[in-house]
């Protein structure tokens, strides 16, 4: 059954990466159109910054400047309807990268494009810790006959340092924190596969030694069938609340992986989710396939995030 809901925005290009302000408004990223965009309450939508490429994530940081995790752009593939939807890396693609965004003037800063001399592929979502730095993933890129292997980074907001923390991954895509922020969260998407990263510090995994392929992590839970995991949020609860795509839901998670409900919305790409309005009881999704920003009432309030929310 579809989940009631209420249609804030359409005529978005691709949308994703939500940010429910304080105001009532829902800054996102815009990948087809290449912008940051803040939707207010009526529905109006007012561009905050052009970013050619791919702009992926969005996260309030530092300073009240935004963090935008830039893919790189992408080729788009359209359907007979007229849909769209992304597809391989485009002929103008040179690589990824971490940029901040000023909303009062639009200005953009690319603070990392590289780590220990490798580009960055494709940056895609991110979230800060309560030190300051933030966790990103990179799903990669996929060309005509090839796909990168992902990868998941830890730096700094002021640009200073940044470390690959976890290779290789399945094109992982969203990332968040634990309330006790002593968990990181990742999700593989075609795989579906919730990973569960212990924390012994800011930018610290412990060693969890003899698991698969040296990720250091365990998996929460796996779905069945034909689905795929996209972008997360983490809720008061703990619970981890996970845009899923193809059957266009967001799957509703508990930590220790045993409970999995999922509220569905009519969108078979539904690619984000974040948490606003009063007392964060309030779900913001983006349906990027038809182009539409939609919110819904939570079971319980969302977790308050390091530079919003609080």
């Amino acid at each position: 059954m579809t989940t009631p809901f209420k249609e804030i925005a359409s005529g978005l290009k691709f949308p994703e990466g939500p940010i429910a302000m304080p105001d009532g408004s829902v800054i996102l990223v815009e990948i087809q159109a290449e912008t940051l965009t803040r939707v207010t309450p009526d529905g109006k939508k007012h561009v905050v910054a052009k970013m050619p490429g791919g702009p992926n994530g969005a996260a309030m940081g530092p300073k009240g400047k935004i963090y935008v995790t830039n893919n790189g752009g992408f080729t788009w593939h359209t359907l007979p309807d007229g849909r769209t939807f992304p597809s391989i890396a485009p002929p103008s693609y040179t690589g990824g990268s971490i940029q901040t965004v000023d909303p009062e003037t639009g200005k953009v800063e690319t603070l990392y494009d590289s780590c220990d001399g490798r580009k960055l592929n494709g940056p895609n979502d991110l979230v800060f810790d309560d030190d300051g730095g933030f966790w990103f993933t990179d799903l990669g890129k996929t060309r005509e006959h090839v796909t990168d292997r992902g990868a998941v980074y830890y730096a700094k907001a002021d640009g200073s340092k940044i470390e690959q923390k976890v290779f290789s991954m399945e094109r992982p895509n969203g990332c968040g924190l634990s309330p006790d922020g002593k968990t990181l969260y990742v999700v593989e998407t075609p795989t579906c596969r919730l990973w569960a990263f212990e924390l012994s510090g800011p930018g610290q995994i412990k060693d969890a030694k003899g698991t698969f392929r040296g990720e250091k992590g365990r998996v929460v839970t796996g779905l069945g069938g034909y689905q795929m995991f996209d972008s997360l949020a983490v809720d008061s609860a703990g619970h981890i609340c996970v845009a899923t795509l193809i059957t266009g839901a967001v799957s509703d998670i508990s930590p220790d992986g045993k409970s999995v409900t999922q509220y569905k919305l009519p969108d078979g790409m539904v690619t984000n989710v974040c948490f606003g309005g009063k007392d964060l009881r309030t779900a913001y999704a983006t349906l990027s396939l038809t182009g539409k920003l939609v919110s819904f009432e939570w079971p319980r309030p969302g977790h308050p995030l390091k530079y919003l929310n609080r």
